[in-house]
């Protein structure tokens, strides 16, 4: 039985990595952001609008947890999943975790367009926006740093992120510290 999570920041490719992965493996997969989406039928920015971001938090944790019984599965988490809850902790527990790491330059490159459709970057500015990843992800990273597996996709595509992805993945993880 494989349970596997992708965390890491916003842009960072859980969703289309996880996509192939999943095929590769021949796993199920879920977005935990969509399986939110269609459990509350609204979508993320207007959950976040209703209950503010600790409200959701709350809410995705619910949704992880009923998204953790799923056996052979690959569950791509929300950008902050990781970091609120407890979250990376049970995922540790429930199946192997592995963080999609990216530097802030690399994801301001594929968010900068794409950011009205993120709550917590739709109102900061293009001159401000590499500032607040920088920042966001200073504040995450400790608990992105718990993954079992650290997977540096940096400027990969999505093949030679998924070739390294079965090359990392077939090791046993490191050790925590």
């Amino acid at each position: 039985m494989i349970r596997l999570f992708l965390v890491g920041y916003m842009g960072a490719g859980k969703t289309k990595l996880g996509q192939a992965i999943a095929k590769e493996l021949q796993l199920s997969f879920v977005d935990l952001d969509q399986y939110i989406e269609e459990r509350r039928f609204k979508p993320i920015p207007a959950l976040f609008a209703e209950f503010g971001e600790e409200g959701f938090r709350k809410i995705e944790q619910g949704y992880l947890r009923e998204v953790a019984q799923f056996e052979n599965v690959l569950i791509a988490t929300g950008g902050g999943t990781a970091c609120f809850e407890n979250n990376m902790d049970f995922m540790n527990s429930a199946g192997d975790t592995v963080y999609l790491q990216l530097n802030a330059e690399e994801l301001f490159k594929r968010l900068h367009r794409k950011k009205q459709n993120r709550p917590l970057l739709n109102t900061v500015s293009d001159d401000d926006l590499l500032t607040k990843i920088r920042e966001m992800l200073s504040q995450r990273e400790s608990f992105y740093n718990k993954a079992k597996y650290i997977l540096p996709t940096g400027s990969l595509n999505k093949e030679e992120s998924l070739t390294l992805f079965k090359q990392i993945y077939s090791k046993p993880p490191s050790p925590t510290i």
